[in-house]
């Protein structure tokens, strides 16, 4: 039987969602059982151990990580989610994308004062979608005691970005280019 890793499982699309950009396709990693169980159980392996009382998963790919990572772990699930989509009351927190701004927010009782939290999504490119959540997490009083991704893109200079908070991450694989 041939052993994969977990990059082997991650498509490559060429120029989408535009010209020159190399799409890092993890839906092709979430269909294969062994995939998905490999990814997983390396995303949760630093922390295991630790005392961790909920996961957060950003929108939309770290909801499907993060809630497995959560129920490995035995601990909760709280989405970090694009402005507007949260019923309730609600913290928001700005961000830079390349081209222009967005918003992502979290209930604003989500999870109490001192919590022990990992943040959870699929991919590291700047870094500033996990800083806003790691914001969020900090406004309710969090402890964010990590971060894990499955795909690092280490040119755009998301790993420094979190390095600068003192937040440990954790990426599977790494692919050069954008």
């Amino acid at each position: 039987m041939e052993h994969k890793t977990v990059r082997d499982y991650i498509r490559t699309i060429p120029d989408f969602p535009h010209a020159g950009i190399m799409f890092r396709d993890v839906t092709t990693l979430f269909a294969d059982a062994r995939g998905m169980r490999l990814c997983i159980d390396q995303l949760l392996a630093p922390f295991a151990g630790l005392h961790i009382d909920a996961v957060a998963g950003l929108e939309a790919r770290g909801f499907i990580l993060g809630g497995a990572v959560a129920h490995q772990l035995g601990t909760g699930f709280v989405p970090i989610r694009k402005k507007g989509k949260l019923p309730g009351p609600t913290f928001a927190q700005d961000y830079v994308l390349e081209y222009g701004q967005a918003t992502v927010e979290i209930h604003q009782d989500a999870l109490a004062p001192g919590a022990r939290v990992l943040l959870v999504d699929d991919l590291l490119a700047t870094g500033g979608t996990a800083k806003a959540g790691i914001a969020l997490l900090e406004r309710l009083g969090c402890e964010v005691i990590g971060c894990a991704f499955v795909v690092d893109l280490p040119e755009l200079g998301g790993q420094a970005a979190l390095s600068e908070l003192g937040v440990p991450i954790h990426t599977l694989c790494a692919f050069d280019g954008a």
